[in-house]
Order: structure tokens, then sequence, then C-alpha cells
């Protein structure tokens, strides 16, 4: 008995499939490049330097708000993030925390 062939992909299907293939490096990248920012924020948390801290912190913010508007994480991810970063930040000023 001969073997099944392999189903029919649509026209659609192959082209989804193409536009993942481009994608999918993309992404990547750029969740790559938002643990970097992360990392940098937490380093410099733990050296104790407010100000390198505040300016990582909005970095991170940045690219944090323009992955999720390109939908490479999802937008509550992205909040989630945005907001440990901050009070992680914020814990290196005990005073202003009211």
């Amino acid at each position: 008995m001969p073997a099944k062939a392999a189903p029919k992909k649509s026209k659609s299907a192959i082209k989804r499939a193409r536009q993942a293939k481009a994608r999918t490096p993309r992404n990547r990248a750029v969740k790559n490049m938002l643990k970097t920012f992360l990392k940098r924020v937490e380093t410099e948390v733990a050296k104790k330097n407010t100000e390198n801290a505040k300016v990582a912190l909005e970095k991170a913010i940045s690219a944090i708000d323009r992955a999720a508007i390109k939908g490479i994480i999802h937008r509550n991810t992205a909040s989630r993030k945005v907001s440990r970063l901050t009070r992680l930040v914020n814990s290196l000023f005990p005073s202003e925390a009211a």
C-alpha cells in the first residue's frame, strides 16, 4: 500500500511561514536587547549608582514600550516589567518612597 501524500498547503499558509521565517530573527534580536537593558538597570542598582540607574531605566522603559507596541511582547508583560524595574530603581531612594 502506498504512503499517504502530504496535505496541500494553502497560499496563505505558505506566505505565513515565509513571514514567520523573516520575523523570528528580528523578534529574537529585540528580546535579547530587552534582556540586556534589564541587566544594565539591575547592575546599576546593585552598584548603588543612582544617576546611571535612572538613565538605564529610561532606556529600558523606552525599549520595552517599543517592543509592546510592535507586538513582540504582550502589553501586560511590558507593564509588569516597567513596574518592577521602576520599583527596583526607587528602592535606591528610601526617603522619596512616599
